[in-house]
């Protein structure tokens, strides 16, 4: 039985000059010899709230019965269902697009899981025949995310959808996959 642990590296990020290569390198170590959903997300969940500075929420949102349900995460108790097209998970997931929202107070629809959010990112998690829902990481820091940011956690969101087996009870193929 092969185990991964993460390893003693301090908090990354802290200075808003991001090295996803890093990240995205321990990420694949944890994959490596694991491709449980279950298991990739809770770890996913964790490492991002462990190596990415001035977090307050990290985690998943997977399509189950047409809503968005809450999956692994790090952070306060979060919103339990979220519906296709609301707040900026909804959105991001209708749109087939990373949404990168500087003041999550101006977002018309945010859904306020935790007074203290100010910012957001929101990453749609596709696979070929489906999408199997939405990554987000919240900030209590207005503007924290910018397109740096976006860019590497897309491709960090490719490698843990394609390192992970996904159940089919699991996505939505109504929302067909964007060519």
């Amino acid at each position: 039985m092969e185990t991964n642990a993460l390893s003693n590296q301090q908090t990354i990020f802290p200075g808003r000059a991001p090295s996803y290569d890093d990240l995205i390198q321990e990420l694949d170590g944890l994959l490596r010899g694991e491709r449980d959903w279950l298991v990739n997300l809770a770890n996913a969940s964790a490492l991002l709230k462990l190596r990415i500075a001035e977090l307050n929420w990290a985690g998943f949102y997977l399509w189950r019965d047409g809503q968005l349900v809450l999956g692994p995460f790090q952070g306060k108790p979060a919103c339990v269902r979220i519906g296709r097209g609301r707040g900026v998970c909804g959105t991001a997931a209708a749109r087939h697009t990373s949404l990168v929202v500087a003041d999550v107070h101006q977002f018309a629809g945010h859904i306020a899981c935790d007074a203290a959010s100010a910012s957001e990112v929101v990453i749609p998690l596709e696979l070929p025949d489906r999408q199997i829902g939405v990554m987000d990481l919240d900030a209590p820091i207005p503007g924290r995310f910018n397109d740096a940011d976006r860019a590497g956690l897309e491709v960090f969101a490719q490698h843990l959808t394609i390192g992970t087996d996904w159940p089919v009870f699991i996505g939505d193929a109504t929302i067909p996959p964007q060519p």
